[in-house]
């Protein structure tokens, strides 16, 4: 838990550019009050900084390349020859009911895939099929190697793959199942390598509203990759659609060029830090217990995993609960989402991704404004680090969950539909100063492996949550199934976030702990 004793912000400058010392010692290890003012160290352009503009940029990227297929989906399928069963017209929305008929109408029915629901299920999970499998060896990896590769060649590879995509669909349903599941290994370990990352760089009192910032990049991706994969897809430049993948591949090409350049594994590492910062944050993480090595640097950790605790620690399992459940109403919400529009609000393709992406723009400004305000409150010792965790889970988890269920409650009004998903969901955003850096509280030397694990256990409804609600549709586009998929979401969510109420910690747990001491009387 987090300590802070109000005499530690009158710490003067000079104190904390003394060297480290192998030795050093906090009086209170738990107290995590920052050391000197922030503004203070490293000048305008701080190393970490760029770090967390890199990395803010690489989410974006990535969530772009993940994101544009549920809106090419709708113009690559030939909605048309699709049969569909009679449904009685109380159940379904008039196609003028939401705006000028020049707005909803879809501008392209007749697109070349004939997929049912179910088989546009199948596309659009196999993504995470290949997402799940490399997210605990993509945090192991980098814990043991720095996350600086690991990351960077996840988004390379995601690129490549996506701009392989059309070409793969042209080619076969089967081919371009498989080139999703390899785009989804790239991506797979691009989290749980930040998350390593972010235990090295940055600062206990900064993480909260540094993770949202960073973190908050698959929000803007989403936002800006919509809109624009819309807009692409209603071209007839190479056919529309397909542009929507090569534009966004070469972009995440250019990335990483960029991000090679200018990121490196550990402050200790960068060639170009200020002595003041590398001091600042070496001394913040060290005086705190999170992240200590013998040679007094922040390091590499190359040590076994006791998975035999963690797969029986409940505090990890609360948190991989909690995340299966918010998975399933986000992956609902993102999959799926662009289909509702068209098919239920009748909105076209580029009103229908404008509409999809709004409630990811208001969910990244809701999600600064909660973590700086979470910060806030900790620095002042107005809540303890495990209750701020618990309070802003159960705000992520239980207002935009009321959000899917008032979508299914007000039908065919999209006014009050978008409402529920931009201005109820916005809540979602709260989510990074809950359980998002709970993985570095309870054990700081394996937060990569751990964030994989339970980022694979939740992004396992990324292609679960697709088939479930391909099955609960079949074939019938109406307001009575669609309720069905928003109703099971919710559940999912409250329920998930209920668990993690009862289990969570915020305290390094034994089998972490313990065990970094005893390497270290070892030594």
């Amino acid at each position: 838990m987090f300590i802070h004793h109000e005499s530690k912000y009158e710490i003067e400058n000079h104190e904390a550019t003394q060297p480290l010392n192998e030795h050093e010692s906090s009086d209170d290890e738990n107290d995590i009050t920052p050391l000197v003012n922030n503004d203070d160290v490293g000048g305008i352009f701080k190393t970490r900084y760029v770090f967390g503009f890199m990395g803010f940029l690489g989410f974006a990227v990535v969530y772009a390349m993940r994101v544009n297929l549920s809106v090419a989906i709708v113009a690559m399928v030939n909605q048309t020859a699709i049969s569909h069963e009679n449904v009685t017209i109380e159940d379904v929305c008039p196609a003028s009911s939401n705006t000028s008929e020049n707005n909803t109408l879809p501008e392209n029915t007749n697109g070349e895939f004939i997929w049912d629901e179910t088989t546009q299920g199948i596309v659009l999970g196999s993504f995470f099929y290949g997402y799940v499998i490399t997210q605990v060896p993509g945090g192991r990896l980098a814990e043991q190697m720095g996350g600086k590769l690991v990351y960077g060649f996840g988004v390379l590879i995601t690129a490549i793959f996506t701009m392989l995509t059309p070409m793969a669909a042209y080619f076969s349903l089967p081919t371009l199942v498989v080139v999703r599941i390899l785009e989804g290994m790239g991506e797979g370990v691009t989290y749980p390598a930040m998350h390593a990352m972010l235990a090295h760089w940055i600062p206990p009192l900064e993480r909260n509203k540094f993770a949202s910032v960073v973190y908050a990049g698959s929000n803007i991706g989403t936002v800006i990759s919509l809109p624009l994969a819309g807009w692409l897809c209603s071209l007839q430049f190479m056919g529309g659609w397909p542009l929507a993948f090569y534009i966004f591949g070469i972009l995440g090409i250019i990335w990483f060029i960029f991000w090679m350049l200018l990121v490196f594994d550990t402050p200790s590492a960068h060639p170009r830090i200020s002595y003041k910062e590398l001091n600042y944050i070496e001394r913040s993480i060290r005086l705190t217990g999170v992240d200590e090595d013998f040679d007094g640097q922040i390091g590499i950790d190359s040590e076994s995993i006791p998975w035999l605790e963690v797969l029986s620690s409940l505090p990890v399992w609360a948190i991989l609960i909690t995340q299966c459940g918010q998975a399933w109403a986000f992956y609902t919400q993102l999959t799926e989402l662009p289909t509702y529009m068209n098919s239920i609000l009748h909105f076209g393709i580029k009103s229908n991704a404008t509409a999809t992406a709004l409630p990811y723009f208001t969910s990244w400004i809701l999600g600064i404004c909660c973590s700086i305000f979470a910060d806030w409150l900790l620095a002042r010792n107005y809540i303890s680090l495990l209750n701020s965790m618990k309070l802003w889970n159960t705000i992520a988890s239980v207002i935009p969950s009321l959000g899917l269920i008032g979508v299914a409650y007000v039908g065919c009004n999209w006014i009050w539909v978008m409402f529920m998903l931009a201005g109820v969901g916005a809540f979602q955003g709260a989510v990074y100063s809950g359980n998002q850096l709970n993985h570095i509280a309870i054990s700081p030397k394996y937060a990569g492996t751990l964030y994989g694990l339970t980022n694979a256990a939740g992004n396992t409804c990324g292609f679960l949550a697709p088939y479930v609600i391909g099955m609960l549709i079949n074939g019938k586009e109406t307001l009575t199934r669609w309720r069905l998929v928003f109703y099971l979401a919710a559940f999912f969510c409250i329920g998930g976030n209920f668990f993690y109420l009862l289990f969570a910690s915020a305290t390094e747990q034994s089998w972490s702990k313990n065990r970094r001491r005893t390497l270290r009387e070892t030594f």
